[in-house]
């Protein structure tokens, strides 16, 4: 199996480990004292609609990305859409001055995510 395949699938995982798995879940990774994805996005002033635009947005681009194993362009566009929204978790943890360890999950994602958009353009 290839590194990039194996990358899309970690992301998957994770993803639907946060989204699904974990979702009422406290972790050491929310923002804030925050005890579950809902308090989450109150804690950086997003609306509750915004969290599940998010959520429906970050399960399907992960299913893009693993669907992407067989088909590369799958793999490019969920690999985008990953991207900007890790991006944009990493700077929600910035805004609400979460202490850096809080935004390694996020910024891995971005990281993965950004090798595989990288990977599928060169």
């Amino acid at each position: 199996m290839e590194l990039i395949n194996i990358i899309n699938i970690i992301i998957t995982m994770g993803i639907l480990n946060v989204w699904i798995i974990r979702y009422d879940l406290e972790t050491q990774w929310r923002g804030g004292g925050s005890k579950n994805l809902m308090e989450e996005f109150s804690t950086y002033g997003l609306p509750l609609w915004f969290m599940y635009f998010v959520g429906f947005s970050k399960i399907s681009l992960a299913i893009l990305l693993f669907l992407g194993i067989w088909i590369n362009e799958f793999s490019f566009w969920g690999s985008i859409g990953i991207s900007i929204l890790m991006a944009g978790a990493v700077l929600m943890h910035i805004k609400v001055q979460d202490p850096l360890k809080k935004s390694i999950p996020a910024f891995l994602m971005l990281v993965l995510s950004s090798c595989v958009v990288i990977k599928n353009i060169i």
